[in-house]
């Protein structure tokens, strides 16, 4: 059922012995003065609950998240499909002074979320009648307010009753003397009216037979015309048939022609769409070729600038070569200038010798003459070979760098084919990346479809191995309560059927003994889903006492483990291998619902319920809806 509750939350400052603050919240029903829950929130105690519920807000900043929570509550009570959803949940069958815990839950189309869980003590009678004395103080100071304005009131009504009692008399005395001023106003008016009437008659008349001739004239000139206009148009209709024929003929031909021009036109868009389609292959393909042309050209430019340098020391190499040019032309001047003097010294040996042949008594002084001139022959023949030499190792030099010019012009062409040889592997690379893109993809789409079958494969799995160990009669007497803390928040009991010892949320081995009932009964899905989750801001009270049952159940049954992190919800020893276990950032964990929730769930088809807004600060009481 679904309640209207009033929630008052309140901080309490404590000064005795020590220095504290509590957090006092009350829920109350304006309907019901019995309807009294109590829970008081310390700081000690706020630690627990923040350790156990994991909550990550101080003490000072709790009060104003609680209130947020529930505005949000009051803000989604009248949609269809609320977010967020305030339960009251009982153990008992009814509210009969048993405590209670209350539920800020938000739905989502896969789970049910419990925010936060708060444990509520029923009121004593002594707090039920210090509250009901508070009410009846509040109702008394009210009454005694009423009653001050009720006197005002009365006292405010008499003196403007007196007020509009004079007033009314002197209205009523100026309506007489009106009333006569209107009677002798009246009877001179009819007078007057009834002389201008006769007069305006008379008028009329006269108007009415100059109207009449006027008339008639006006007649006859209008028939003599529209005869005159009916031959007219007559003729201009018989003009107007003979342009519509020919306008009929223009039509057809027009149309047939229209018909040409609209297959063409279908025609020329399918050119346009291809050539559409071929513009933007081109583009594309445009764009890769001006990647790869400005790749080329940082590769052209790289090469330009070392050709540079290659031509600027070929042309230091060509400076070289004319210097050497330009002395090998010197030395070759000089070994000319030198074989002619040695003609004319040759010349005048001859003439010696002819003259030494005619003068043999001067022999003996011409070979002093002659061994002079002999050496001086041989110091010039020595310079002559030493020249020689010279112009050797010029000679040398100048082949040596002809040979280093031919092997850099080698290498310059070599380098132009390296050039080509990588531009024709630069298209190879490209046509292999494009390739192992599309392996890529491909790649990518099977490992899609492979993890959907592996989650789905895990589900299965699971539900599989909980159905027979639920099943199992084995376990029926061996498992023990899960023992409950001071805020309702049960133990975990260790998971014996599978290998796994990390802890298991008593919600999930609840939810998972509802499921093969319900399955047996033929309703698969959640009866929350059926019903709808309409139900916003609002307090469940569960009244059905199968719940009872189904607690004994879960104590009768051993409870399966599940481990909290999302490494350990798919466990290795379920049938698969370690590498479909690993923790994936897609997802989706196997965890189930909280008891509250389900408890919720499963009793809300036989519960229809309204919602009414909630409190809206702290410290001040508001009314808040609560599906109970």
């Amino acid at each position: 059922r679904r309640l209207n509750v009033r929630v008052n939350i309140e901080l309490l400052s404590v000064s005795n012995p020590v220095h504290k603050k509590d957090l006092a919240v009350r829920l109350t029903d304006d309907t019901d003065p019995f309807f009294l829950y109590n829970l008081v929130i310390s700081e000690e105690d706020f630690q627990s609950l923040k350790s156990q519920q994991g909550l990550l807000v101080d003490f000072s900043a709790f009060p104003q998240k609680f209130i947020d929570l529930l505005q949000q509550c009051i803000q989604e009570q009248n949609n269809d499909i609320p977010r967020f959803l305030l339960q009251l949940v009982s153990s008992a069958p009814a509210l009969d002074h048993a405590p209670v815990s209350l539920n800020v839950v938000e739905t989502n189309p896969f789970k049910h979320l419990t925010h936060l869980s708060l444990k509520f003590l029923p009121g004593t009678d002594a707090e039920i009648k210090k509250f009901l004395a508070n009410c009846l103080k509040c109702l008394k100071e009210d009454k005694m307010m009423l009653e001050e304005k009720l006197k005002r009131t009365e006292e405010d009504l008499t003196r403007q009753l007196s007020y509009t009692q004079q007033s009314l008399s002197e209205k009523s005395r100026e309506l007489d003397k009106l009333k006569n001023d209107w009677t002798s106003y009246t009877t001179a008016l009819s007078n007057k009216h009834s002389q201008e009437l006769t007069s305006e008659k008379e008028r009329a008349l006269q108007a009415q037979t100059q109207y009449q001739q006027q008339h008639e004239q006006q007649k006859k000139e209008l028939e003599n015309l529209h005869q005159k206009s009916i031959q007219q148009l007559q003729n201009r209709l018989s003009e107007l048939e003979v342009i519509n024929k020919d306008l009929t003929e223009r039509r057809y031909k027009g149309d047939s022609t229209v018909r040409e021009l609209k297959a063409k036109l279908s025609g020329l868009e399918d050119e346009c769409q291809r050539a559409k389609q071929e513009v933007l292959s081109l583009r594309r393909e445009n764009t890769t070729l001006d990647a790869e042309c400005h790749e080329k050209e940082k590769l052209i430019n790289q090469l330009q600038t070392r050709v540079a340098v290659l031509e600027q020391e070929i042309k230091d190499k060509d400076q070289l070569v004319t210097r050497t040019k330009e002395v090998l032309d010197a030395t070759q001047e000089q070994k000319v200038i030198l074989e002619e003097s040695t003609e004319e010294k040759q010349r005048h040996i001859e003439k010696l010798e002819t003259t030494i042949k005619s003068l043999s008594a001067e022999l003996l002084k011409a070979n002093e003459i002659i061994k002079k001139l002999q050496g001086d022959l041989k110091t010039l023949m020595s310079k002559l070979k030493l020249k020689n030499t010279v112009t050797i190792q010029q000679e040398k030099l100048l082949a040596e760098k002809e040979e280093k010019l031919q092997k850099e012009q080698r290498e310059s062409q070599e380098l132009g084919q390296s050039l080509r040889v990588k531009e024709q592997e630069v298209c190879k690379l490209q046509e292999q990346l494009e390739s192992t893109i599309q392996k890529l993809e491909e790649s990518k789409q099977l490992l899609k479809t492979n993890e959907n079958v592996i989650t789905w494969l895990n589900r299965q799995l699971s539900e599989v191995q909980m159905a027979k160990k639920l099943d199992s009669p084995a376990s029926a007497h061996a498992g023990g309560r899960a023992a409950v803390s001071p805020l309702s928040m049960p133990d975990r009991p260790p998971f014996h059927g599978s290998g796994i010892s990390h802890p298991i949320s008593p919600f999930y081995a609840f939810q998972n003994f509802l499921e093969p009932t319900h399955s047996k009964n033929g309703n698969s899905q959640c009866p929350a889903s059926k019903a709808g989750t309409s139900f916003s801001l609002s307090l469940q009270v569960q009244l059905n006492s199968q719940l009872s049952k189904l607690s004994r159940c879960l104590d009768a049954h051993t409870v399966p483990e599940v481990g909290h992190a999302a490494n350990k919800e798919n466990g290795a020893q379920l049938g698969l291998e370690s590498k479909y276990f690993k923790k994936k950032d897609d997802s989706i964990p196997l965890r189930g619902l909280s008891q509250n929730t389900l408890n919720a769930e499963y009793l809300r088809p036989h519960l229809p319920a309204r919602a009414q807004p909630a409190p809206k600060a702290a410290g001040t009481p508001a009314s808040a809806y609560f599906p109970g």
